[in-house]
C-alpha cells in the first residue's frame, strides 16, 4: 500500500531562483513535482506551499503556525516533509520537536545548499532521504541532510558551504543511507511519553549572551530591564564565567532573586557543560542558574522559548529543564 506523504514548502535555497538582488525563494511545489516524483519512489505525494521565505526571515510565529498545520494534517498522512532554508533549519527542527511532542508520524525537515534548479545541487538527494524517512513510520521530528537523518533537537548547522552542512551534536545519527540502503538506529528514536496534543505556545522574552573576555556584567542588567524573563548564557568551556573584577555571578544571583531564569551552556560545540567541576561553575549553581548540559544552542534557545510559553513560574521552568522532553538532553547524574 502506498504511503501518503505531505510535502510542505516554506522556501529556502532549495526553492530559490537567481534574481537581481541574489537568490530568492520563488519555486512552488507544483513546479517541483517532476523532481519530487523522481525521488519519491512509490509514495503518494501531496504538496502545500505554506510560505516562500529565506529562512533568516522565519520567526517564532511561523513555527507556531507550521506546527498547527502539521497537527491538523497528522491523521491524513503517513509522514510529512518540510522544505526549509538551512540557516535556521536547526532552530525550526528543535522548536517543532517541543511543539509536536509525541506526534505519531515522522515529520522530516530538509533543504539544500543549492537550488533544485541547479544540475549539481544536493536538493534531490536530500529530498529522497527525507521522503524515505517520512515513509518509515518512525514517529518524531527529524532533520535529513547529506544522506543522514538527525533527531530534530540534536541538529546544528556546522558548515556554511559544504553539502555536509549539518551534524548531530552529542548524539548518534538517527539513520544513515549507504549502498546497503537506509539503516535506522532504533535506540536514537525519540521515546513517546504520552498522547499527542499540539503545544505551540511560546514566549519571545528571552535573550542569548555569548561570553567574551572583557564583557561587562551591566549587559545582563540591561536585558532584564528590557523585559527578558530568561537569559541563555553561552559560557566558556564547561560553563565558566568571571567572578573576579566583573563579577558576573553576583549579577546573576541578583537576577535570579528577581525571578529571572538564567540558563548556562557552553560555547563548545561538543560534549556540553558541567558546572560541578570548577569553582566558577559551583558558584553559578549556588546562585541558582540552570544547566543546559549537552543541549545544542538551538535546542537550548527554543526549549527556553517553549517552556516560557507554558509557565512563568521559575520553579516549574527549572523542572522542565530537569527532564528530557524529546531527546534534547542527557542529564548529569
Amino acid at each position: 500500500m502506498k504511503k501518503k506523504i505531505l510535502i510542505i514548502n516554506t522556501g529556502g535555497t532549495l526553492s530559490s531562483v537567481a534574481k537581481e538582488h541574489g537568490l530568492t525563494p520563488d519555486i512552488t511545489t507544483d513546479s517541483m513535482m517532476k523532481e519530487l516524483h523522481i525521488v519519491a519512489g512509490e509514495a503518494e505525494l501531496t504538496t502545500m506551499d505554506f510560505m516562500s521565505l529565506d529562512s533568516a526571515n522565519i520567526f517564532p510565529e511561523d513555527w507556531a503556525k507550521l506546527a498547527e498545520i502539521i497537527s491538523d494534517n497528522r491523521d491524513k498522512y503517513d509522514g510529512m516533509v518540510v522544505i526549509h532554508g538551512t540557516d535556521t533549519m536547526a532552530y525550526t527542527s528543535s522548536m517543532l520537536s517541543f511543539m509536536l511532542q509525541n506526534i505519531p508520524i515522522p515529520v522530516v525537515i530538509t533543504g539544500s545548499q543549492l537550488s533544485i534548479s541547479d544540475p549539481v545541487a544536493d536538493a534531490m538527494e536530500n529530498l529522497r532521504c527525507a521522503i524515505f524517512m517520512a515513509q518509515t513510520g518512525k514517529s518524531g521530528v527529524f532533520l535529513a541532510f547529506n544522506r543522514k537523518v538527525i533527531l530534530g533537537c540534536r541538529a546544528s548547522k556546522v558548515r556554511s558551504i559544504s553539502f555536509d552542512a549539518f551534524d548531530s551534536i552529542n548524539a548518534p545519527n538517527v539513520a544513515e543511507i549507504s549502498s546497503l540502503g537506509m539503516k535506522v538506529n532504533e535506540d536514537q528514536l525519540p521515546k513517546k511519553s504520552g498522547i499527542f496534543h499540539l503545544q505551540n505556545n511560546y514566549s519571545r522574552d528571552i535573550a542569548v549572551v555569548k561570553m567574551f573576555p572583557g564583557m561587562h556584567r551591566s549587559l545582563l542588567n540591561s536585558l532584564a530591564k528590557e523585559g527578558c524573563k530568561a537569559i541563555y548564557i553561552e559560557a566558556y568551556g564547561l560553563g565558566g564565567m568571571p567572578y573576579l573584577k566583573h563579577d558576573f555571578i553576583a549579577t546573576i544571583q541578583e537576577l535570579v532573586d528577581q525571578g529571572i531564569t538564567i540558563l548556562i551552556g557552553t560555547q563548545c560545540r561538543f560534549e556540553g557543560s558541567n558546572l560541578n567541576v570548577y569553582e566558577t561553575g559551583r558558584r553559578a549553581l549556588d546562585a541558582g542558574v540552570i544547566q543546559a548540559n549537552d543541549m545544542t544552542t538551538e535546542a537550548a534557545v527554543t526549549k527556553l522559548m517553549w517552556v516560557l510559553g507554558q509557565t512563568n513560574d521559575p520553579k516549574e521552568i527549572r523542572d522542565y529543564f530537569n527532564i528530557s522532553l524529546c531527546g534534547e538532553v542527557i542529564l548529569q547524574k
